[in-house]
């Protein structure tokens, strides 16, 4: 296994906590769906109205991952 890398999909408005809880589940699908090596996802309120949701996928997983989904960001995990 490589390096963990954390994805960042990003939100902004009065809605961006749900949003961001509402795309936890489809990057929970995915993982299972794709038979991913991590299951860590998560969501985090940055401010008001600011959210992101997270997804962590390996090293080796990311070309693939970020070609489907298209993060906005990308930082290596560290837990």
């Amino acid at each position: 296994m490589g390096q963990k890398i954390k994805l960042i999909w990003e939100y902004r408005g009065p809605e961006a906590q749900q949003i961001a809880e509402h795309y936890e589940h489809h990057l929970i699908e995915f993982i299972e769906e794709h038979k991913l090596l991590h299951k860590i996802t998560g969501t985090e309120r940055l401010s008001e109205m600011y959210s992101v949701a997270f997804m962590v996928v390996d090293e080796s997983e990311i070309e693939k991952v970020r070609n489907i989904l298209r993060p906005r960001k990308a930082v290596l995990y560290q837990e």
